[in-house]
């Protein structure tokens, strides 16, 4: 139940942060933007990281160099969510990023990309992803 509830929570986050940036995006630019929310996110986790005491860096050599940068990918979520927002709205946007992101887990799953264990597609997988294309489309009519 922890898990769901932090689920909901981080998308409720993910869901502001966009409709903030997007009008950050409007009054000083769209890389301006993704800088400033790169950098305040920097700065909080530096302030969670230096309170809660849980500094690990020595286990750092134990990760694989190219995971370093997944955060370096937040510039081009930040990016697509900012114009996606400004062209589509909130409510298309992340529609279609919830989707694209199934779709794309399936596929991580299916072939078993960056160390995930392999797993069959279901009926109900294919199914469900189905039932939330519909639901865009009903959206949009």
């Amino acid at each position: 139940m922890k898990g769901v509830l932090f689920a909901l929570l981080g998308g409720m986050f993910i869901t502001i942060q966009n409709i903030a940036n997007a009008h950050i995006r409007e009054d000083i630019g769209i890389w301006q933007t993704a800088s400033l929310t790169q950098f305040s996110g920097f700065l909080l986790a530096a302030v969670i990281l230096y309170a809660t005491r849980d500094i690990k860096w020595k286990s750092i050599g134990s990760v694989n160099p190219i995971y370093w940068f997944g955060g370096a990918f937040a510039a081009f979520i930040l990016f697509s969510n900012m114009e996606a927002i400004l062209q589509i709205g909130v409510t298309f946007t992340v529609s279609f990023v919830l989707i694209s992101q199934l779709l794309l887990t399936f596929i991580i799953d299916i072939y078993g990309w960056f160390g995930i264990k392999k797993r069959n597609l279901k009926i109900a997988d294919i199914i469900g992803i189905v039932m939330m294309i519909g639901g865009l489309l009903l959206l949009k009519l």
